[in-house]
């Protein structure tokens, strides 16, 4: 996770604080997220690109995403990806052990009655969640 180009310690602590900042923002609140195929590739390469910067690696050497995590020390840690799905399932796993009155299972549990029309939708409020 250290590039060879940070030498000091100081450039090392705020290499490895980079990643782990930009690990934090980029996986908040992701316990609810839909990810299709196009998020989540949109996902591994902006974290291949913070990787590639934080070796400070360009594009233009066309250098192997393999050998920039073999630089930064990442290869064989899980990538963003699975981080995400480690979430989402510590969420489901929360949300089912939760009282059946909570709104959050309420939801979770909920089926649509029928298709959602075009458009903004209506202002809503829980109170129909409420009743099964």
């Amino acid at each position: 996770m250290i590039s060879p180009e940070c030498t000091s310690h100081e450039k090392k602590t705020a290499c490895e604080n980079l990643f782990i900042y930009f690990k934090l923002i980029l996986v908040y609140g992701a316990e609810v997220w839909q990810m299709p195929t196009r998020e989540i590739n949109k996902i591994l390469s902006t974290e291949m690109d913070v990787l590639r910067r934080s070796a400070r690696k360009s594009r233009m050497e066309r250098i192997k995403n393999e050998h920039i995590k073999e630089i930064m020390g990442v290869k064989g840690k899980p990538d963003i990806i699975d981080i995400i799905e480690q979430k989402r399932l510590q969420w489901y796993g929360h949300v089912k052990r939760m009282p059946e009155e909570r709104i959050a299972k309420l939801i979770m549990a909920s089926i649509p009655r029928e298709r959602r029309k075009r458009g903004r939708p209506r202002k809503c409020g829980w109170k129909e969640y409420k009743q099964p």
